[in-house]
């Protein structure tokens, strides 16, 4: 099965909250166990973007969109109900790609990741969580391993990927910490995000 291409001069629009949601409630509604929700979708298309060396928009879309869904099957359009239903996921998937590309190129700071956040003991504390965001990050990081190991072995950048390997590996040091742990190690991926984003740019 062929799917488009990234195209970072596409006239895309940004997914409106409604859209987001409802391409989370599709997501949800697929008959694979291993299809992402909406927070590790967010994470694995920020780690598409920022894999070294490489350009998104010369990798064949088959190469990593199926990925979000839990594979093709052997039937077409299988996971899907329709092929209606394929094309709509796979352009709200995209659109929400070229709004986080446009947001680090023009609105950094303005940027967000999709984060769950949970209240703690009181109304005034809310704690973020983003193993789910972290774990679809690393599963771009699992489509390039020779290209990000200079970045996981590098000190500098080492730095910055760590809350994401903390967070988002099965094992990783933080899969049994404490919300306040996860919620410090959740807040420095934003930044940590731009960071690289700006290392990736040409000088």
């Amino acid at each position: 099965m062929q799917y488009p291409h990234y195209n970072p001069a596409s006239d895309n629009r940004p997914l409106s909250d409604d859209e987001l949601n409802d391409l989370d409630e599709l997501l949800a509604a697929l008959p694979s166990d291993a299809a992402m929700n909406i927070e590790a979708l967010d994470g694995y298309l920020a780690g598409l973007l920022l894999t070294p060396g490489r350009s998104l928009a010369e990798l064949p879309g088959e190469a990593w969109l199926p990925r979000v869904w839990g594979g093709d099957g052997e039937t077409d359009p299988a996971p899907f109900a329709s092929g209606k239903q394929r094309k709509k996921v796979v352009m709200a998937v995209l659109r929400h790609l070229q709004s986080i590309a446009l947001a680090w190129t023009h609105q950094p700071k303005a940027w967000e990741p999709i984060f769950s956040f949970a209240e703690g003991d009181d109304e005034d504390t809310e704690y973020a969580d983003a193993e789910d965001w972290a774990a679809g990050f690393l599963i771009a990081v699992e489509l390039a391993p020779e290209a990000w190991a200079p970045w996981f072995d590098d000190p500098d950048t080492a730095a910055l990927l760590a809350p994401i390997a903390a967070l988002g590996a099965e094992d990783g040091p933080l899969a049994e910490a404490t919300a306040e742990a996860r919620d410090t190690a959740s807040r420095a991926i934003p930044d940590a995000m731009l960071a690289l984003w700006e290392r990736r740019q040409p000088r």
